[in-house]
């Protein structure tokens, strides 16, 4: 019984401050409105400082990241292998892109390899890892015309060392200017 008593008591309350609330004069509901679209503005605004700030955080990032990829002029292989290694396609990707917007820049690709094999494998190995990138260029958007391919095999080590660290850093295709 008081349930009911207090639910009637509490309809009772909402509907009258529902009419007192309703006999706010027109101008005061404009200037309500006004401050409320005043409101929903200044948080657009901030919205949208908000959106181009991160935009400019991600175009400055993006061109770090591109300088960053572009510096990286050396690209190590696995032994007797002549595919580049899969960590080093977000770097060749800009490497092309970069070639592609600049279509007057042109690049050496030179292929090398460490001492074990014979000579002439070693010049065949280099020309097949130089011709690897040179293939993942072209598709991603470098001309053939500004690319030249040279295999040097184990003539121009990077490291003459007997070790297999030395080994790794022969194994290798530079990146020159020419």
């Amino acid at each position: 019984m008081k349930i009911t008593q207090l639910t009637k008591l509490a309809l009772m309350f909402f509907a009258l401050s529902g009419v007192v609330a309703c006999s706010s004069t027109s101008e005061e509901a404009a200037e309500e409105v006004a401050q409320s679209e005043s409101g929903i503005d200044a948080t657009t605004r901030r919205a949208q400082e908000e959106a181009e700030a991160a935009a400019r955080r991600a175009a400055a990032a993006e061109e770090r990241m591109r300088r960053s990829a572009l510096s990286t002029r050396v690209f190590y292989f696995d032994f007797d292998v002549s595919e580049f290694r899969p960590a080093d396609r977000d770097v060749l990707t800009f490497h092309a892109q970069d070639l592609a917007a600049n279509p007057s820049k042109r690049i050496r690709l030179e292929g090398h390899a460490d001492e074990r094999g014979t000579r002439e494998y070693n010049l065949a190995l280099g020309e097949r890892r130089a011709n690897g990138i040179l293939n993942y260029l072209i598709v991603n958007g470098a001309a053939r015309n500004q690319i030249e391919t040279v295999s040097y095999g184990e003539e121009r080590p990077a490291d003459r060392g007997t070790t297999e660290a030395a080994y790794q850093r022969n194994r290798r295709v530079e990146i020159v200017d020419p």
